[in-house]
C-alpha cells in the first residue's frame, strides 16, 4: 500500500511541495492510484537529488570519483582544509568553489596588470641579462688602462686579468636559472 503525498512528504522530512515538484518532474515514480510506493521513491530520490542541496548529514554522502580526488585533496590542502581519506561531495564542492576564486582574482590581476605573461617576463629577463653580461665583457676594455695608470703596470696584461677575472665571474652567473612558476 502507498503513501499519500503528505505522508510522503513527511516520510522524507520534505514539504509536500518538494514532492509535488518531484513527482510532475518524474524524479519520484506514481503508483497507478496516484499514492507513492516509499521504497521504490526513496531510491528515485536519493539518485535523483544533488546531495549539496539536501538536507542530509555530511556522513551519509557518498564519496566522489576516484579520477577526481587527488585534485580535490590538493586544493584542499593548499588552504589548510582536511582532504584524508574518501572525498564528500561537499570537499569536492568546496574545492570547486575555491578553484573558482582563484580564477577570478586572477582575472581581476590580469585586467587591473598586476599579472604578466610568464613567456614576456622570461624574455625581458633573458635580454636583461644579455645587456648586462656585454656590459660586463665591455668593462675590462674602458677600466684597465685607467686601472694600470693608477697602479704603474702595463695596460695589457691589466686588461687580459680582468678579462679572465670577469669571464670566470660571468659563467659563474650563468649557472643561476631563472623560474617562474
Amino acid at each position: 500500500m502507498g503513501l499519500s503525498i503528505r505522508a510522503y512528504a513527511r516520510h522524507r522530512g520534505v514539504s509536500h511541495v518538494a514532492v509535488l515538484r518531484a513527482a510532475k518532474a518524474g524524479r519520484v515514480p506514481l503508483e497507478a492510484d496516484g499514492t507513492i510506493d516509499p521504497a521504490k521513491a526513496d531510491i528515485a530520490w536519493e539518485r535523483s537529488t544533488d546531495p549539496g542541496r539536501s538536507k542530509a548529514k555530511p556522513e551519509k554522502l557518498k564519496p566522489v570519483a576516484e579520477a577526481a580526488m587527488g585534485s580535490v585533496r590538493e586544493t584542499l590542502k593548499e588552504q589548510g582544509l582536511p582532504a584524508s581519506g574518501n572525498v564528500t561531495f561537499v570537499q569536492a564542492r568546496t574545492a570547486h568553489e575555491i578553484a573558482k576564486a582563484h580564477l577570478a582574482r586572477l582575472r581581476l590581476q590580469r585586467m587591473k596588470g598586476e599579472l604578466i605573461d610568464r613567456a614576456r617576463a622570461t624574455a625581458l629577463v633573458f635580454r636583461m641579462a644579455r645587456e648586462e653580461r656585454d656590459t660586463w665583457v665591455n668593462w675590462p676594455a674602458r677600466v684597465a688602462a685607467l686601472i694600470a695608470a693608477e697602479l704603474g703596470v702595463e695596460a695589457h696584461p691589466m686588461q687580459k686579468a680582468l678579462e679572465t677575472h670577469v669571464r670566470a665571474h660571468l659563467a659563474e652567473l650563468a649557472e643561476v636559472r631563472p623560474e617562474f612558476r
